[in-house]
């Protein structure tokens, strides 16, 4: 991590901020988020994992008002397409929608990531096999996120991201998940 930070520039005093910080919090960054804008601090962080691939991220992306550029750059290789390692940016909209909710859970849990980005081939084959798959879904966009708690209901994930003011956001409490993305606001499911 001292590498990341010095290679994106850092200084000082944001170093040391990033590991004095004693609560990390997250929030999005456009203007109907402006609840969570009172409570944004100089240091956002995300913590996922994935049981596809085995893989852990637990990174601090945004430190004194700025994307850390390798720290995205993670998240971007996580939240790949696993069944063909397709990547695409993830829109950063999403993930301070994700760290805000997670914040607003007061947990240290990291996130399941079930479906981050998807490949047209990808979303063909699920849209095939579920009518509940949007042809146009904003995860062919990197602009979504399919996630799970064990320590938090469908209905307390829906409620924090809903909080948010800032995308779309789905429960899906049959297959115990939560969609986020940084669309219009809007909710869905039960």
């Amino acid at each position: 991590m001292m590498k990341n930070l010095r290679s994106a520039g850092m200084t000082r005093r944001g170093l040391l901020g990033a590991f004095a910080a004693t609560a990390v919090t997250a929030a999005p960054t456009y203007s109907n988020a402006a609840g969570f804008l009172r409570r944004a601090g100089d240091v956002r962080r995300i913590s996922m994992y994935s049981e596809r691939t085995g893989e852990k991220l637990d990174t601090i992306y945004w430190i004194e008002g700025e994307y850390i550029g390798e720290a995205i750059r993670e998240i971007n290789v996580f939240m790949r397409d696993w069944r063909n390692n397709q990547m695409m940016d993830i829109d950063t909209r999403t993930v301070d929608i994700m760290a805000a909710s997670q914040t607003l859970l007061e947990t240290s849990e990291p996130y399941m990531l079930l479906s981050g980005y998807r490949s047209p081939a990808t979303n063909a084959m699920l849209r095939s096999r579920s009518s509940g798959v949007a042809k146009n879904s904003l995860h062919l966009k990197g602009q979504a996120a399919d996630l799970r708690l064990a320590s938090r209901s469908v209905g307390q994930m829906a409620r924090a991201a809903a909080a948010c003011k800032a995308g779309g956001v789905g429960k899906y409490s049959g297959s115990n998940f939560v969609h986020m993305d940084c669309g219009p606001v809007r909710s869905w499911g039960s």
